[in-house]
C-alpha cells in the first residue's frame, strides 16, 4: 500500500531522510559501497583520501545505528572489519542516480 502524503507529511518524512544521510561524507561513503561491493575500513581511507579516520569511524557508526550499512567483524588477528550496504541502504542508489542526474541538468 502506498502512503498518501500531505504536504506536512512530506516535509516530516524528507527531514527525516536528511537527518539519516547529513554530514559531509555520508553520501561518498554511500557510493563507495553502492552495488554489494563491500569495502575494509583501510580501503574506505584510501578510496577518500580528504576524511579524517575520527570522521570516517563516526559517520560509519551513525550509518550503522540508523541501519544503511552493516559492519561485519572476523575475529582474528589482526581483527577485520568490513562494511557493506544492507538491503535498504541498497535501496538509496536509484534515489542518489536521480539526483545526480538532476545536478547535471542545471543550467
Amino acid at each position: 500500500m502506498t502512503k498518501k502524503w500531505t504536504p506536512i507529511s512530506a516535509a516530516n518524512g524528507v527531514e527525516q531522510v536528511l537527518k539519516i544521510l547529513e554530514g559531509k561524507w555520508k553520501l561518498v561513503i554511500l557510493f563507495h559501497l553502492f552495488g554489494g561491493q563491500v569495502k575494509r575500513f583501510s580501503e574506505l581511507e584510501k578510496a577518500i583520501p580528504a576524511i579524517t579516520q575520527k570522521m570516517l569511524i563516526q559517520q560509519l557508526r551513525q550509518m550503522e545505528v540508523d541501519g544503511v550499512i552493516k559492519r561485519t567483524i572476523y575475529h582474528q588477528v589482526p581483527p577485520k572489519v568490513e562494511y557493506s550496504l544492507t538491503d535498504w541502504g541498497q535501496e538509496l542508489c536509484p534515489a542518489l542516480d536521480a539526483l545526480l542526474k538532476w545536478a547535471e541538468n542545471k543550467k
